[in-house]
């Protein structure tokens, strides 16, 4: 099958049960498995022809173990939409090709949603699906590894461009030629940012940071530790003793990127909601080096064992 494209979308999943056929070869490569008790066996899993008569859907399954019914979208961010699984499979390749951010009211308008906020809701469900699992330890950072802190929020009015006070902190820390992770903090101070390190990056690390004070300490517990100091407009540099190149270019251009990508199209993020705003950030930086389509499918694989009601999203953060 050649990559898919919008193009390739409208030609052939632009019905139901080609948008629906699409999902389950996603999400289920080996044929059909029951999300409610694993079982995989393809003499378990029986499929129901669809009846509108007696009410039954297309794509619906039974277990023969559980005795439970399942389709492709139960026990993903898509359970229990109400919106076709055409229009998913394009908000899908929209969110995940855009260079940059979509708004709601962008795809309310391209998919003709009813109303702002299912367009809204639709779009969390999709950057929910690329959180990272909440279960599973993340593997952590190794080689060269850059980090950095930086406030997202608006201009106070008669408050200097220093000010904090409105404003959400969030770290970020790439592997250099590798991954970033990003995530939204409380108050940063040396020990939690020691906390952040700890969790995600290998003490076999080579740190690099700014000359932040958050890191003095922190650093000391890695291989290496080198900063440059932009107060005196150094910004890369090669250390003598190791030969590394020295800098933290690289997750600055991802918060430089981040931000203008935000402000540009949302204008204004809430805090309970910057870390599904980041893990879409994310995502699209560590997939760079695919294909559009590439990209989608990628995401697309990622909803499973994920839910997300409208209730939810009043608690994520």
């Amino acid at each position: 099958m050649s990559d898919l494209t919008l193009m390739e979308i409208t030609r052939r999943f632009s019905t139901e049960d080609a948008a629906r056929e699409y999902f389950e070869r996603l999400r289920w490569p080996h044929g059909p498995a029951c999300p409610h008790c694993g079982t995989a066996d393809e003499e378990r899993i029986y499929r129901h022809a669809p009846d509108p008569e007696k009410k039954i859907r297309a794509g619906l399954y039974s277990c023969a173990d559980c005795r439970k019914q399942f389709t492709v979208t139960v026990g993903t961010v898509m359970e229990d939409t109400h919106l076709p699984l055409s229009k998913w499979l394009i908000a899908w390749y929209i969110m995940a090709s855009s260079k940059t951010q979509v708004s709601a009211l962008q795809l309310q308008r391209q998919l003709e949603i009813g109303s702002y906020r299912s367009a809204w809701f639709l779009c969390h469900r999709i950057r929910y699906a690329l959180m990272a699992d909440g279960g599973t330890p993340p593997r952590k950072l190794g080689g060269t590894v850059e980090a950095d802190e930086t406030y997202i929020g608006g201009k106070r009015r008669g408050k200097g461009r220093g000010y904090t006070g409105n404003k959400v902190a969030v770290v970020s820390l790439v592997e250099r030629g590798g991954n970033v992770r990003s995530m939204v903090v409380g108050a940063i101070d040396s020990d939690r940012m020691g906390e952040i390190l700890l969790r995600h990056v290998e003490l076999s690390a080579h740190l690099n940071t700014d000359e932040s004070p958050l890191y003095t300490r922190n650093g000391r517990r890695f291989a290496s530790h080198r900063s440059v100091n932009h107060s005196r407009e150094e910004y890369a540099r090669t250390d003598p003793q190791t030969g590394r190149r020295v800098t933290s270019n690289t997750v600055e251009g991802f918060f430089g990127n981040s931000k203008r990508s935000l402000d540009g199209t949302h204008h204004h993020v809430s805090r309970k909601h910057l870390p599904l705003y980041l893990a879409e950030l994310d995502h699209k930086y560590n997939t760079r080096k695919l294909t559009d389509g590439g990209r989608t499918v990628d995401a697309i694989q990622r909803m499973e064992w994920k839910r997300l009601t409208l209730r939810d999203t009043k608690a994520v953060g």
